[in-house]
């Protein structure tokens, strides 16, 4: 009998292990009234682009629609977020049912202002506990203030790439695991060809580079962002402190901000074959699991693994956490057929034999516990490494916001003025940064 004709709904069990049967849902989950056995057409809209995970998403619907023969699914890629919530706040029959989003701190304005609808009573009404299915770190920024709005549907996970070659040639037996090791290692991995110039060092902690966005290095210090009524506390986190005198030391071990940046502006764009740890300026490279795939397609012509990255030296019980991020997906408030989106939703978030092969096609971490057990998953341990890194109880997403990531761009800005030497005293300047967080939030409330 196929899945979706089975007379019961899944037990509790089989929800935890993400075994979900997706023809059982109750035909008036939440508020949801429609009835999502009858035929109908959803239009879910995605921020995927590139040819290959088109074909993966597509791929993912054809699978849906053979459990699903009354729905159809008509999807949308390379949609900002910007263009969902302009159609979200129009509404109307051109408006999406599924949405889906790359920019997991705009989670809190999606479940604050309630574009995106509570997920919660379609969760209990089909017998998932998600606390069973999903990791906590990204429970935290799928959610905001009870309000659970999203889903993950796939992870990222930020870990550190090391050029095995390089550390070879520098004597050096393994990754670095305390920030102590990693500014000594860098230091020692860093070979100058001339009194201003480089050919390679050892890691590049200028903010502006790919990935070394602030926030991503930050996590390894698992900071507090925000108090419990909302504000900032940026400068009252020692962490805060820390983290930016450390990124500062690790820049000044291998020449000064000035020197590296000028390296810098010599390193080929990220996504091209130009990427500076593909081509050996880098020892070491903060980047998410996605760069390994890269790399093999590339045929990088050294050996390269993978590690978590370093953590503070009086944090060394933490080692193996990570940045973790990753992709979302809800139910637009104006959906006239929510039932049968969650019924997509639910497919495409929980279905162990799902994420994982959606996992494998774009090389992303799955973003289920029955998933990242899964045997069907690539087996490349280098890829595992970010499994770990996911599973962590020390990992660490970045905090819902109401202004969504107006404060990472706030720290950010603050970053890039900090480390340009341009922050003559670094406590009022993060009492100046929380004020303008905590300005910019009541702003987004008006």
């Amino acid at each position: 009998m196929p899945r979706w004709r089975l007379p019961t709904c899944a037990s509790a069990a089989l929800a935890a292990a993400g075994l979900l049967l997706s023809g059982c849902a109750n035909p008036s989950v939440g508020s949801a009234n429609d009835d999502p056995t009858k035929p109908v057409t959803l239009k879910f809209w995605h921020g995927w682009a590139a040819p290959g995970e088109v074909e993966a998403v597509n791929a993912s619907i054809e699978r849906f629609e053979r459990l699903h023969p009354h729905i159809k699914v008509e999807s949308t890629g390379n949609v900002t977020d910007a263009t969902i919530n302009q159609a979200l706040r129009a509404g109307g029959d051109k408006a999406p049912d599924v949405v889906s989003s790359f920019t997991t701190n705009n989670v809190g304005q999606y479940c604050d202002s309630g574009m995106w609808v509570d997920l919660d009573p379609f969760l209990r009404k089909t017998g998932i506990d998600k606390r069973e299915v999903f990791p906590k770190t990204l429970l935290d920024y799928t959610r905001y203030q009870g309000n659970q709005c999203a889903l993950p549907l796939l992870a990222d996970a930020y870990g550190m790439y090391y050029n095995k070659d390089a550390f070879k040639e520098a004597g050096i037996e393994r990754p670095p695991r305390t920030m102590s090791e990693f500014k000594r290692a860098a230091k020692k991995l860093t070979v100058r060809s001339g009194k201003d110039s480089y050919e390679r060092v050892g890691y590049m902690p200028n903010f502006r580079l790919y990935q070394g966005s602030p926030d991503r290095l930050f996590a390894q210090w698992g900071p507090r962002y925000f108090d419990a009524e909302g504000n900032a506390r940026l400068a009252e986190e020692p962490a805060t402190y820390d983290f930016l005198k450390t990124s500062r030391q690790l820049a000044d071990a291998q020449g000064g901000f000035d020197d590296l940046e000028k390296f810098r502006l010599t390193f080929g764009d990220e996504m091209s074959n130009q990427n500076a740890f593909l081509t050996g300026k880098l020892a070491m490279h903060l980047d998410g699991e996605w760069r390994g795939l890269m790399l093999d397609e590339a045929k990088a012509d050294f050996d390269w693994g993978v590690a978590p990255l370093p953590v503070p030296d009086d944090q060394q019980d933490t080692y193996g956490r990570g940045f973790i991020t990753g992709t979302v997906a809800g139910i637009a408030h104006s959906s006239k057929h929510q039932n049968a989106a969650w019924e997509l939703v639910r497919f495409l978030t929980t279905n162990t034999d799902q994420v994982v092969d959606f996992a494998n096609d774009i090389h992303n971490v799955p973003s289920t516990y029955a998933a990242l057990k899964s045997p069907r998953l690539d087996a490349d341990p280098r890829f595992r490494t970010f499994f770990r890194i996911l599973e962590s109880k020390h990992s660490k997403a970045l905090p819902p916001s109401t202004n969504g990531g107006a404060y990472v761009v706030s720290l950010q800005d603050f970053s890039y003025s900090f480390e340009a030497g341009h922050v003559s005293d670094l406590r009022a300047g993060l009492r100046k940064l929380d004020e303008q967080i905590d300005s910019d939030t009541l702003q987004s409330k008006s």
